[in-house]
This record gives structure tokens, C-alpha cells and sequence, in this order.
């Protein structure tokens, strides 16, 4: 299985998510907030984390968001895997009534402008591979 990427694994505690807040590359675009970080195991797994805040709604509506924001993403990363990353998406108000399709461009964008590229995000940002002199 030499040259496949991990299976992304999920980010699940509150430190977690705080420590890619305030380590990590933060990328605003209209559908949604993405906040990326390398880990400590370069060609290790991607781990993911998905949160939406209550300023977007009820915990039906927090819910929908988050089930839109984790299809899109899933459906992306499976295209375009990414390892050694820790990635916080986080939902916002457009997140909801935004087009399917404008929702995959946005996660595209926001992994762009963080750096985020097959192996991952370095500390300043810089994906590793392009810092290394591998092409992406």
C-alpha cells in the first residue's frame, strides 16, 4: 500500500480544535471557515474536525450544516487527499443555503489558501512537499 494516503481520522476534543485555532493557518471564504495545522506525524493521517457555532441556529439547523459541510468535504478529500494536517471546518450561516457545488469550490479555495497540499501544511503554512522541492 506503498503511495496511498491514510483514511482521515476525526478531531474530537475541545483541545484539539483550540490547538489548530491557535497554531494553525485560518482561511475565510463565503461557505465556510477552514483552520489548518500540521501534526507531528508528517505522512500520518489527516485529522478532521467539523463544528458550527450557535450565532448559525438551533441544534437542527447546527446539524444540517455540519452533515452538508462533512459531505462536501468527504467528498473532496476523497479526490484529493490530504495527510500530516490537522483541519477545523467550521460552518457558517451561508454554509446552509449555499449550492452543493459552490460549497466543494470553497473547501478547494480554503485548502489553497492555507497551504494544504498532499503532504500536509507546515508551520508557516508552506505545504511540505513544495518547501522539500517534491512537486505536488
Amino acid at each position: 500500500m506503498d503511495g496511498m494516503v491514510p483514511a482521515p481520522q476525526r478531531l474530537k476534543r475541545r483541545a484539539e480544535f483550540l490547538r489548530v485555532a491557535s497554531k494553525g493557518r485560518k482561511a475565510a471564504v463565503h461557505g465556510l471557515v477552514l483552520q489548518a495545522l500540521a501534526h507531528s506525524e508528517p505522512g500520518g493521517p489527516a485529522r478532521i474536525g467539523f463544528t458550527v457555532t450557535k450565532k448559525v441556529g438551533n441544534a437542527v439547523v447546527r446539524n444540517r450544516t455540519r452533515r452538508r459541510l462533512k459531505e462536501a468535504a468527504r467528498l473532496l478529500l476523497r479526490e484529493h487527499p490530504v495527510s500530516g494536517t490537522d483541519l477545523v471546518f467550521i460552518g457558517r450561516d451561508a454554509t446552509r443555503g449555499r449550492p452543493f457545488d459552490a460549497l466543494i469550490d470553497d473547501i478547494r479555495r480554503a485548502l489553497g489558501k492555507t497551504g494544504v497540499g498532499k503532504t500536509g501544511v507546515g508551520k508557516t503554512g508552506v505545504a511540505i512537499a513544495a518547501r522539500e522541492g517534491a512537486g505536488l
